[in-house]
């Protein structure tokens, strides 16, 4: 086999691989003896077909085994000899398109090559880390909310009009066409109104409706709607409206910690501060993280892969696009093109993956099967009653499980870099953090 190398410019690379004719054959040759012994054929006994034979039946099927094993050998070898790692899968191309049984096999091979990335002195890196306490005031608040969470309702004054937000205790008969339908009506439901618990206008209609009255609310459904019988129908909805009560927060005290798996409020205060400060240390870590990125950010630097950068850009120009145009659901419009911006922003982050990666390897940083298990059972929870198809999904899906392995290795890369440099805390205010934090999205 021949390698002859075409292009050396920066990271670009090109090669022209000539494959003789006669290292095929004999390759094929090679396979036919090894699978003689155990091939039957109509006239012959098993193992005493004749390689004539043999090679007239199978060696054409053979051959283009053989001739894509041989190509993927040359790449490997290459590769191994090179050092060399492409930024993306290669592009390897059939160059003699009348090529017949026969004829050398000529191939050429082309990629972008991974940049050498240079060694980083991380132990000179300072950073500084913020340390938020939960205070009372926080707390307080957080028992208020979960107080207003677990609120009970209770009769108004004799009279009073139902208002946005109160509990409507009702009997109704839904009808369409006069024909009252099945699962259109019941007994003493309670509704919360500003819920969205029923069809769209529904409820609109029951603000300021009074114990005792009653009340003729028409609906259209939507054509949506899971009962194509009722989809896009006018209803109407014949209710008895028999009490009006309004909501009131729950009493915060040792009965409502039980409602929320605490043994008493003591130690619901408790669970609500650890959990405040668990939810500051994660936003500390996005601070901390983004400094760490910056300063690396600033201590390196080494030629792109052109396909990486471009292909980053892209995806940034597209990510961004939706974000201003949230209507448009699909993928279907036209190309967003990538401006200097979206290159810049591109160009810091294949750079700083690049390097994360490389840090990652020489630390032999893993992702375990632990760890990818437990990311896998937290994004299922996002599709209640899925979970099972959506395992299956990522076993089947190696693209899934890499876009999925990627943030918790690099996750695990920067709290290895965190170990190694200088880490000062500071104990700052919620309002010092959450500043910090903002600052970080209007970047």
């Amino acid at each position: 086999m021949q390698v002859t190398e075409t292009l050396n410019e920066g990271l670009k690379r090109a090669y022209d691989i000539v494959i003789p004719a006669a290292d095929l054959d004999s390759k094929v040759d090679a396979k036919l003896t090894e699978a003689q012994p155990d091939i039957e054929m109509k006239g012959f006994r098993k193992g005493k077909v004749p390689m004539p034979l043999l090679k007239k039946q199978y060696g054409e099927r053979l051959l283009g085994e053989v001739m894509q094993e041989t190509i993927d050998g040359a790449m490997s070898d290459h590769f191994e000899k090179s050092g060399d790692r492409p930024a993306m899968q290669p592009d390897v191309k059939m160059t003699n398109e009348d090529w017949k049984i026969g004829d050398d096999v000529n191939v050429t091979m082309s990629y972008e090559a991974l940049p050498e990335i240079p060694e980083v002195d991380l132990s000179d890196i300072s950073l500084e880390k913020m340390v938020v306490k939960a205070d009372d005031a926080s707390v307080d608040e957080a028992l208020a909310n979960l107080a207003e969470t677990a609120q009970n309702f209770v009769d108004r004054k004799k009279g009073s009009k139902a208002k946005d937000g109160d509990q409507v205790t009702m009997d109704f008969v839904g009808s369409v066409d006069g024909e009252e339908f099945e699962g259109g009506s019941a007994e003493d439901y309670p509704l919360v109104l500003g819920s969205n618990s029923f069809i769209p206008g529904f409820e609109e209609q029951l603000v300021g409706v009074k114990a005792g009255e009653e009340k003729s609310v028409e609906v259209k459904f939507p054509d949506e709607y899971g009962a194509e019988n009722l989809a896009g129908k006018d209803a109407v909805f014949a209710c008895t409206i028999k009490a009006v009560k309004a909501p009131e927060a729950a009493e915060i005290d040792d009965e409502m910690a039980k409602k929320f798996g605490a043994e008493d409020l003591a130690g619901l205060k408790t669970q609500i501060t650890e959990r405040l400060e668990a939810e500051y240390a994660g936003a500390a870590r996005a601070v901390q993280k983004r400094a760490l990125l910056d300063a690396l950010d600033k201590k390196v630097s080494f030629d792109l892969p052109p396909s990486l950068l471009d292909a980053e850009a892209d995806q940034i120009a597209h990510q961004l696009w939706h974000d201003e145009n949230p209507e448009v659901q699909g993928h279907d419009h036209e190309k967003i093109e990538a401006t200097d911006e979206h290159r810049e922003l591109a160009a810091r982050r294949v750079r700083l993956g690049l390097l994360l990666a490389e840090l990652g390897q020489k630390a032999e940083v893993e992702v375990t099967d632990a760890e990818m298990t437990q990311a896998m059972m937290n994004q299922a929870r996002q599709y209640p009653g899925q979970e099972r198809q959506f395992f299956e999904f990522v076993q089947q899906n190696p693209q899934m499980q890499q876009q999925m392995r990627a943030p918790l290795f690099e996750d695990k890369v920067v709290d290895y870099v965190f170990e190694l440099a200088e880490i000062k805390e500071k104990t700052v205010s919620k309002d010092d953090l959450q500043k910090a934090v903002e600052a970080l999205e209007d970047e």
